[in-house]
Protein backbone atom coordinates (compact mmCIF):
# COMPACT_ATOMS: atom_id res chain seq x y z
CA UNK A 1 0.00 0.00 0.00
CA UNK A 2 1.59 3.36 -0.86
CA UNK A 3 2.09 5.88 1.39
CA UNK A 4 0.92 9.73 0.91
CA UNK A 5 2.82 13.12 0.85
CA UNK A 6 1.16 15.22 3.46
CA UNK A 7 2.87 18.78 3.54
CA UNK A 8 5.89 20.26 1.65
CA UNK A 9 8.19 23.01 3.36
CA UNK A 10 10.94 24.69 1.64
CA UNK A 11 13.18 27.59 3.24
CA UNK A 12 15.06 30.13 0.79
CA UNK A 13 18.12 30.14 3.42
CA UNK A 14 19.39 28.64 6.48
CA UNK A 15 17.71 30.13 9.32
CA UNK A 16 14.90 31.32 7.39
CA UNK A 17 11.54 30.65 7.99
CA UNK A 18 10.00 27.65 6.20
CA UNK A 19 6.83 28.02 3.88
CA UNK A 20 4.45 25.82 2.85
CA UNK A 21 4.15 25.10 -0.93
CA UNK A 22 1.68 22.93 -2.89
CA UNK A 23 3.78 21.72 -5.71
CA UNK A 24 7.53 21.69 -5.88
CA UNK A 25 10.41 20.51 -8.59
CA UNK A 26 13.21 18.29 -7.21
CA UNK A 27 16.02 18.27 -8.47
CA UNK A 28 18.89 15.83 -9.20
CA UNK A 29 21.48 15.79 -6.86
CA UNK A 30 20.38 18.85 -5.39
CA UNK A 31 17.17 18.83 -3.63
CA UNK A 32 14.36 20.80 -3.45
CA UNK A 33 13.57 24.00 -5.38
CA UNK A 34 13.13 26.92 -3.52
CA UNK A 35 14.74 25.47 -0.82
CA UNK A 36 18.13 25.87 0.91
CA UNK A 37 19.83 22.89 0.35
CA UNK A 38 19.29 22.98 -3.51
CA UNK A 39 20.44 26.39 -3.57
CA UNK A 40 23.98 25.10 -0.99
CA UNK A 41 22.54 27.89 1.23
CA UNK A 42 21.07 25.33 4.53
CA UNK A 43 23.37 25.01 8.19
CA UNK A 44 24.95 21.66 6.97
CA UNK A 45 25.70 22.83 2.96
CA UNK A 46 29.18 23.24 3.87
CA UNK A 47 29.67 19.67 4.70
CA UNK A 48 28.67 18.50 1.08
CA UNK A 49 27.32 14.90 0.68
CA UNK A 50 24.29 12.60 -0.69
CA UNK A 51 21.98 13.27 2.38
CA UNK A 52 21.70 17.07 1.84
CA UNK A 53 19.01 17.22 -0.58
CA UNK A 54 15.71 16.22 1.08
CA UNK A 55 14.47 15.30 4.46
CA UNK A 56 11.44 13.66 5.40
CA UNK A 57 9.59 13.13 8.66
CA UNK A 58 6.14 10.69 9.10
CA UNK A 59 3.23 12.46 9.98
CA UNK A 60 2.61 9.57 12.94
CA UNK A 61 5.96 10.26 14.33
CA UNK A 62 4.94 14.03 14.90
CA UNK A 63 1.36 13.25 16.41
CA UNK A 64 3.37 10.08 19.27
CA UNK A 65 6.07 12.94 19.74
CA UNK A 66 2.77 15.38 20.51
CA UNK A 67 0.78 12.74 22.33
CA UNK A 68 3.85 11.31 24.36
CA UNK A 69 5.92 14.56 25.08
CA UNK A 70 2.92 17.39 24.28
CA UNK A 71 5.12 18.51 21.93
CA UNK A 72 3.47 19.77 18.91
CA UNK A 73 5.86 20.86 15.63
CA UNK A 74 2.86 22.35 12.99
CA UNK A 75 3.47 23.85 9.87
CA UNK A 76 7.01 23.07 9.35
CA UNK A 77 8.33 23.51 12.35
CA UNK A 78 10.54 20.53 12.37
CA UNK A 79 12.20 21.71 9.67
CA UNK A 80 12.05 18.80 7.33
CA UNK A 81 11.41 19.40 3.43
CA UNK A 82 8.12 16.68 3.42
CA UNK A 83 5.95 15.31 5.75
CA UNK A 84 4.27 11.76 5.10
CA UNK A 85 1.86 9.33 5.71
CA UNK A 86 2.01 5.76 5.77
CA UNK A 87 5.46 5.62 5.02
CA UNK A 88 7.86 2.95 6.83
CA UNK A 89 10.84 5.44 6.51
CA UNK A 90 13.66 3.47 8.71
CA UNK A 91 13.08 0.58 6.19
CA UNK A 92 13.93 3.12 3.22
CA UNK A 93 17.91 3.77 4.07
CA UNK A 94 19.51 2.33 0.59
CA UNK A 95 15.76 1.77 -1.01
CA UNK A 96 15.25 4.19 -4.06
CA UNK A 97 11.13 5.33 -3.49
CA UNK A 98 8.98 7.48 -5.73
CA UNK A 99 7.24 11.17 -4.96
CA UNK A 100 5.14 11.85 -7.87
CA UNK A 101 7.21 12.26 -10.83
CA UNK A 102 10.41 12.40 -8.82
CA UNK A 103 13.15 9.16 -7.62
CA UNK A 104 14.55 9.62 -3.88
CA UNK A 105 16.64 7.36 -2.15
CA UNK A 106 16.45 7.15 1.45
CA UNK A 107 20.43 8.18 2.51
CA UNK A 108 20.30 7.73 6.80
CA UNK A 109 18.37 8.57 9.41
CA UNK A 110 17.84 12.40 10.33
CA UNK A 111 18.50 12.40 14.19
CA UNK A 112 17.18 15.83 15.70
CA UNK A 113 19.34 18.90 16.55
CA UNK A 114 19.35 21.43 19.39
CA UNK A 115 18.63 24.31 16.78
CA UNK A 116 14.79 23.14 16.72
CA UNK A 117 14.67 23.79 20.69
CA UNK A 118 16.01 27.63 19.51
CA UNK A 119 13.85 27.57 16.48
CA UNK A 120 10.61 26.52 18.52
CA UNK A 121 11.30 26.85 22.20
CA UNK A 122 10.24 23.74 23.32
CA UNK A 123 12.84 22.50 25.79
CA UNK A 124 11.25 18.65 25.12
CA UNK A 125 11.48 18.40 20.82
CA UNK A 126 14.87 17.22 21.09
CA UNK A 127 13.70 14.00 23.03
CA UNK A 128 10.50 13.79 21.19
CA UNK A 129 12.05 13.46 18.35
CA UNK A 130 14.74 11.04 18.89
CA UNK A 131 14.40 7.94 16.93
CA UNK A 132 11.30 9.49 14.97
CA UNK A 133 13.39 12.35 13.24
CA UNK A 134 12.77 11.05 9.88
CA UNK A 135 14.84 10.20 6.69
CA UNK A 136 17.46 12.05 4.98
CA UNK A 137 17.16 11.36 0.87
CA UNK A 138 19.43 12.25 -2.56
CA UNK A 139 17.07 13.24 -5.28
CA UNK A 140 18.40 10.89 -7.72
CA UNK A 141 15.96 11.69 -10.83
CA UNK A 142 14.21 15.24 -11.15
CA UNK A 143 10.63 15.60 -11.00
CA UNK A 144 7.41 17.63 -9.65
CA UNK A 145 5.95 16.59 -6.76
CA UNK A 146 2.35 17.78 -4.83
CA UNK A 147 0.51 17.41 -1.71
CA UNK A 148 -1.43 14.55 -1.84
CA UNK A 149 0.98 12.81 -4.70
CA UNK A 150 1.72 8.90 -3.60
CA UNK A 151 4.70 7.95 -2.26
CA UNK A 152 5.46 4.43 -3.71
CA UNK A 153 8.60 1.94 -3.42
CA UNK A 154 9.30 -1.96 -3.88
CA UNK A 155 8.54 -4.00 -0.79
CA UNK A 156 11.22 -6.15 -2.50
CA UNK A 157 13.78 -3.81 -2.42
CA UNK A 158 13.36 -3.38 1.10
CA UNK A 159 13.69 -6.67 1.84
CA UNK A 160 17.16 -7.12 -0.09
CA UNK A 161 18.98 -4.24 1.03
CA UNK A 162 21.83 -4.89 3.94
CA UNK A 163 21.18 -4.54 7.47
CA UNK A 164 22.39 -0.64 8.26
CA UNK A 165 23.25 0.55 11.52
CA UNK A 166 21.25 3.57 12.67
Amino acid sequence: MPGRLVSIYVAPEAGAPVRAVERVGAIEGRGLAGDRYAAGEGSFSRWPGRARDVTLIAAEALADAEAEFGVAVADGQHRRNLVVEGVPLDDLRGVPFAIGAARFEGVRLCAPCSYLVRVTGQDRIFDALVRRGGLRASVVASGTLAVDDAVTWDPADVARRPTLPG
